[in-house]
Order: structure tokens, then C-alpha cells, then sequence
């Protein structure tokens, strides 16, 4: 199983930097917010693009995907009124399949509260139908570049729209390309899902929907600083890898970094291998 740190959790230190530690960390690879490698991540050019994948390598590390993806820049939307606003959201997130491609990722997490929470005077229906026509048109670029689009639930303390897997799930099957799939959050899922993750998983992952997992608390900090139980949740992974339902990686996304970022990443690995290690041989 491979595990990914999620970038920002190390600001501010540099890109080289934060692979160097995350490699002494135990970490495989990272997942990377585009706003932490540029104020305006639609001026990375390809040539920088694929630095930072050398960069990585020289610590024998891998960008694995990109995730937060509608930080910067400002004022975008894949539900606002506004056609324009909609196509400019695109435009952006069509880039990012592009730069994801171009660092060697494979995948891409689509969260982005803020940039899909249902506007004022827009019913639900209408703001779903709006991020739908978004998802499709980014959809056919993750495929051509055999790339997964992940749609990422999350809890209604952070958006209005899109909460569950099933939610997620149905507007991949409305679109239905290879390039779209969904994921699952354990801090998102602690809160919005009606039964544990581990059977979160179990029903889901056997249907192909399912292409990331990222892992943190409820209480949004590392896995193993809060109530969660995360041994359920990682025998479930190995079997269903061993199944063959789930290729993906595992990536370590903490928001409320205890005691700060470096400490928090260095606790998460070290609880998760631990973890894993306790299961080895025991199915």
C-alpha cells in the first residue's frame, strides 16, 4: 500500500523541501494542492510542471494527484448563474487534468467547498445540473489522459452540495466515463455517511466508483488523533486490494495540524504503518 502526504499540511517550506521530509517521514509520495506551487496556479508552465516531478524523484518520491483544486484563482464556481463564470471554473480544471498529467499524478480530487456550495436564489436541482455539465466536460480530458476525476463528498458543515458517496456516485453513473470516478474521506464520511467507513468501503469499492481514499479524523486532525478507528478501515483496504477492487493510494489530509505540520505528518505515518504492521498475516 502506498501512502501519500498531502503537501500544505508542510508549508511553508519549499516543494524540495517537503519531499525531502516527507521521504525521511516514510511517506511514498505526495498529494499536491496547485495554490502551494503557484499564487495563481494557471501560470504553471509545463516545462515547471514536469520539474516538480523530477524534483520529487531526485527523493525518490512521486506527486500521486492533485487535490484543493478550486483555491486559486479567485471567483470560480461549477455552479454560479453566470455561463461565464462556469466556463472560466472549467477552463481552470481542465488545465489542472493537463498539469496533474504532465507532474506524473493519476489522479485528481475535486473538494472545493466554497466553489460548488448552492448560491442564494439558485435551487439545489438547478446548481446540481450546472456541476454535472462541469464534471462531463472535465471528465473526457481524464480520460484521454487515463487519468480519475474524483468527485469528493464532504460534510455539510462545508458545503450544501454533494455530502455522500451515493450522491457522488449517481452523477458519475449520469456521466459515465472512465475519467470520473469518487472517493472517500474518512473525516467527511465520519460525518456524512450512515454507516463506518470500513462498510463505506465494502459496498462501494467492489462497484469501481471508488478511486481515492484520503485518511483523517472527524475532528480534522491526522488518523490516530482522534476517535476514529482506523485499523476497521485499513483491513478493509487490504482486502478489498487483495480483491482487486482498489488500486489507489492512500493519502494522510489532516486540516488542524497537532502539533504542527511536520509533527502531524510524522504521527500519521507512523501510526498508520503501525497499523498495518499489526495486520500483516492476519488478514
Amino acid at each position: 500500500m502506498k501512502f501519500a502526504l498531502c503537501n500544505e499540511v508542510l508549508q511553508p517550506l519549499s516543494f524540495d523541501e517537503q519531499c525531502a521530509l516527507a521521504a525521511k517521514l516514510g511517506y511514498d509520495g505526495l498529494e499536491v494542492a496547485p495554490f502551494t506551487l503557484a499564487e495563481d496556479p494557471m501560470r504553471i508552465t509545463d516545462a515547471q510542471a514536469m520539474q516538480f516531478e523530477r524534483i520529487a524523484q531526485d527523493h525518490g518520491m512521486r506527486i500521486f494527484g492533485l487535490h484543493w483544486l478550486l483555491v486559486a484563482p479567485a471567483g470560480l464556481s461549477i455552479v454560479s448563474a453566470d455561463k461565464a463564470v462556469r466556463d472560466r471554473t472549467v477552463a481552470v480544471m481542465l488545465r489542472l487534468v493537463e498539469l496533474c498529467a504532465l507532474m506524473g499524478g493519476h489522479y485528481l480530487v475535486h473538494g472545493s467547498p466554497k466553489q460548488r456550495s448552492v448560491q442564494p436564489g439558485t435551487s439545489r436541482e438547478a446548481a446540481l445540473e450546472r456541476a454535472r455539465d462541469c464534471f462531463a466536460q472535465v471528465a473526457v480530458a481524464a480520460r484521454d489522459r487515463s487519468l480519475a476525476y474524483c468527485i469528493e463528498p464532504l460534510a455539510a458543515r462545508e458545503t450544501d452540495l454533494i455530502n455522500t458517496v451515493a450522491e457522488a456516485a449517481a452523477i458519475v453513473d449520469a456521466i459515465a466515463s472512465p475519467g470520473l470516478k469518487t472517493m472517500i474521506d474518512c473525516s467527511a464520511a465520519g460525518q456524512s455517511e450512515a454507516q463506518p467507513v470500513d462498510s463505506l468501503m465494502a459496498q462501494w469499492m467492489p462497484t469501481g466508483h471508488i478511486a481515492h481514499v484520503q485518511v483523517n479524523d472527524p475532528n480534522r486532525r491526522g488518523p490516530g488523533q482522534g476517535e476514529m478507528r482506523f485499523a476497521p478501515i485499513m483491513r478493509a483496504l487490504l482486502q478489498m486490494q487483495a480483491m482487486g477492487h482498489y488500486e489507489g493510494i492512500v493519502a494522510v489530509e489532516p486540516f488542524d495540524y497537532v502539533p504542527d505540520g511536520p509533527g502531524c505528518a510524522a504521527h500519521s505515518i507512523g501510526y498508520l504503518k503501525g497499523i498495518m504492521e499489526g495486520l500483516d498475516g492476519h488478514g
